[in-house]
């Protein structure tokens, strides 16, 4: 065996590769060590991966990354002659804050004296500092300085919204370090593909969120059952379910509680200043125009998978009954309108946990201490919304996984299921269900995929009206 199957797999836990491909790279790492039942299950996803089929999906495999700074580091760089800034990390939003706080002090510029109007020196100011330059350069110097100290804030914001993407969809898997992760082929070929079950995309549907823990990943967690050295703290930061927790020792669990506990505390502070700037419709939590959907729901859902993480640990360590004193509640996802409305004609009602949820203070309130919320309370609003509080994962860790069939990764465009890569790359490039008008010059060939039947998902008869959803 060698080590690039592993090496790549570990690559995949930042990504959102399918699980038929990391299947197929398990298939290669695990060659020779697997039994032939385990062979038939693992090929039953890998027969699908893109170097068996040669096929080439038309989903992205990248979570998205936010651009570096590199145009606004050259522009600084050629500003003020020093070509070796460029080899700075562009990436690296701390390195493109030292290069503004370096040439910063060739102008007298510092980010706290980064205002335009404001923070700039006078001509005899910059005269008694020894600044040779002539009001235009001097300004075109200070507005560089400002773009490029703006990106570094941007860039850092961007970087730990994209790790809070990855934190709510696969736990801390994607920080797990390579060599941990090749030391024990068995717990990463798992924590691979269940991460990569994880990172599915959501589906345009009223079934609600498929079970990410199919016959793959039992089969999978079961070899590492078998293996008495198996790293089950490399495991639990992606599976954190109270079989695995209880494997621990004493001091992996307190250490796993407090990073889970900390994300929450930092969602939560992120969620307030969302809250802050435009309250949603806690009664609903249907998106309305002007919500900052893609936030909240991006943090929202790294909060509740930090708190179920916290939970379990709790659980784990039988201490539960500190929720008596204290129990934020989960922060609930807003609803594209689209998808409430389709609810509503189908019958359904409000989601239970959302009345719940409507029902308690808000997370940050209580994480904060301004606001009490004990167990007690949340068992009330959970009884009045017809919710078992330990089940539905209000005062308690995720139970275990009911374990599901494998079935092949669908094309999604914006979460509706299309037949064939090709149509669904055609329907997104013409903006088909992205809440926009199609194309004008590809509004003929996306008509006539619709009318062939490319679409296999169902969806509602008629759009909310008015609200540019395509139908």
């Amino acid at each position: 065996m060698t080590a690039t199957p592993l090496l790549d797999l570990h690559r995949s836990l930042d990504r959102r590769m399918r699980p038929e491909d990391v299947a197929d790279l398990i298939s290669l790492a695990l060659d020779g060590s697997l039994s032939a039942p385990e062979r038939l299950t693992l090929d039953r996803a890998a027969m699908h991966s893109s170097r068996r089929r040669g096929y080439v999906t038309s989903m992205t495999e990248e979570f998205t990354r936010p651009r570096g700074g590199g145009q606004q580091l050259a522009a600084v760089a050629r500003l003020f002659a020093h070509t070796e800034w460029t080899a700075r990390n562009a990436d690296d939003p701390v390195s493109l804050a030292e290069v503004a706080q370096l040439a910063g002090q060739e102008i007298g510029w510092s980010p706290d004296r980064a205002d335009f109007r404001h923070g700039r020196l006078n001509r005899a100011a910059r005269r008694e500092g020894g600044i040779d330059l002539s009001k235009r350069q001097y300004n075109r110097r200070f507005r560089a300085l400002g773009r490029l100290s703006a990106k570094a804030a941007k860039l850092g914001d961007g970087q730990e919204l994209r790790r809070l993407v990855l934190v709510g969809r696969s736990g801390f898997a994607a920080g797990i370090p390579r060599d941990r992760f090749t030391a024990d082929t068995d717990a990463a070929c798992f924590v691979a593909y269940f991460t990569a079950r994880r990172n599915l995309r959501r589906q345009f549907s009223l079934r609600g969120r498929d079970n990410p823990f199919d016959d793959i990943a039992q089969m999978l967690l079961a070899r590492c059952e078998n293996n008495p050295d198996t790293d089950w703290a490399m495991i639990a930061v992606a599976y954190a379910k109270p079989s695995v927790l209880a494997r621990l020792s004493d001091a992996e669990r307190g250490e796993m509680l407090g990073a889970w506990y900390t994300v929450m505390r930092q969602c939560a502070e992120r969620l307030e200043k969302v809250w802050s700037v435009r309250p949603l419709d806690r009664e609903s939590m249907v998106v309305r125009r002007g919500d900052d959907s893609s936030t909240w729901n991006t943090v929202a859902q790294a909060y509740n998978a930090a708190r179920a993480g916290w939970l379990a640990c709790l659980q784990s360590m039988d201490a539960l009954p500190l929720l008596d004193a204290a129990c934020p509640g989960k922060a609930m996802r807003l609803m594209a309108a689209d998808l409430a409305w389709w609810h509503q004609q189908t019958g359904g009602d409000l989601d239970p946990n959302t009345k719940a949820w409507a029902a308690l203070p808000l997370p940050w309130e209580v994480l904060s201490g301004r606001v009490t919320c004990t167990r007690a309370d949340v068992e009330r609003a959970c009884g009045e919304a017809g919710l078992d509080p330990a089940e539905s994962g209000w005062t308690a860790g995720p139970a275990e996984h009911r374990v599901v069939r494998f079935n092949p990764t669908p094309e999604l465009v914006h979460g509706v299921t299309i037949a064939d890569p090709v149509w669904a790359s055609l329907l997104r490039r013409a903006g088909v269900f992205g809440g926009r008008r199609i194309k004008p010059d590809m509004a003929d060939d996306a008509a006539h995929g619709l009318a062939a039947g490319v679409v296999v998902s169902d969806l509602p008869s008629r759009p909310i009206p008015g609200d540019g959803q395509e139908p």
